[in-house]
């Protein structure tokens, strides 16, 4: 391959608020998981001829949010696998609500499965399924997110290459080891691939400053919102596709 080659080959996307809304979706989740664990374990408990008591009263959701930034701090290297996180959390907080630690454990390991199972309710943009699969018939594409989404359970998945959960390798956005893990998988340099997101902090900047070029998804941001060489502004991942016609014609 030409090093100096700067046609674009690969396309590579953050997923979260990119290629579908997320916040509705993880608040729903964190309050749903929460509540599932609060009624089966009050329902456990009483089966075993426990006195009957409530995990949501003694350990309320703000508490639980509380923990969880604690641990993360205790745990820098892991501040990404939200996953590992929010396991380790639970565990902590129902072993100081009786449990013993098997059965912390247990119930932990339960209640991940119900968040995870929610946190693919997700709704893709309609246009993502048919942008995805138009896009891949010219680039290689490649998904780097910080979330804890089972992605490769969601149908869109299939039109990617290489999907990389960044905060299990852990090295989490904006570290550049994801992205470069993804362009050598793809086998593009940085010079040849675009990288499309909605965070400046997390998808744009370590783009730019690894030599990609980037898409910023920024319905928000004012229009005259001045950008570097190589980063440019949508609203909408919609309009990526013109973006990259205009692109090809520089």
């Amino acid at each position: 391959m030409n090093r100096h080659d700067t046609r674009l080959r690969a396309l590579t996307f953050d997923l979260d608020d990119t290629l579908w809304d997320n916040q509705g979706v993880m608040s729903r989740t964190e309050a749903l998981h929460c509540a599932w664990l609060d009624e089966q374990l009050a329902d456990w408990l009483a089966a075993h001829g426990e006195t009957p008591r409530r995990f949501a009263e003694a350990m309320p959701i703000t508490h639980y949010q509380t923990h969880r930034r604690r641990l993360a701090e205790q745990h820098p290297l892991r501040r990404g696998d939200f996953t590992w996180i929010r396991e380790r959390t639970l565990v902590e907080l129902l072993e100081a609500f009786g449990l013993s630690r098997a059965s912390a454990w247990l119930w932990a390991s339960l209640t991940m499965a119900r968040f995870h199972a929610l946190r693919l309710e997700v709704a893709p943009y309609p246009e993502a399924e048919p942008l995805l699969e138009a896009l891949a018939q010219d680039y290689r594409l490649g998904a780097i997110t910080n979330g804890n989404l089972a992605f490769h359970r969601l149908a869109l998945s299939r039109h990617f290459e290489v999907v990389i959960a960044a905060g299990e390798m852990p090295a989490p956005k904006p570290d550049a080891r994801p992205f470069l893990a993804t362009l050598s998988r793809l086998g593009a340099t940085p010079a040849q691939a675009l990288h499309v997101g909605d965070s400046w902090q997390e998808d744009i900047l370590p783009a730019i400053r690894l030599g990609m070029r980037a898409a910023w998804i920024a319905p928000h941001a004012p229009a005259d919102t001045p950008m570097p060489k190589g980063a440019y502004r949508l609203e909408h991942v919609r309009e990526l596709p013109d973006l990259l016609e205009w692109m090809e014609r520089e």
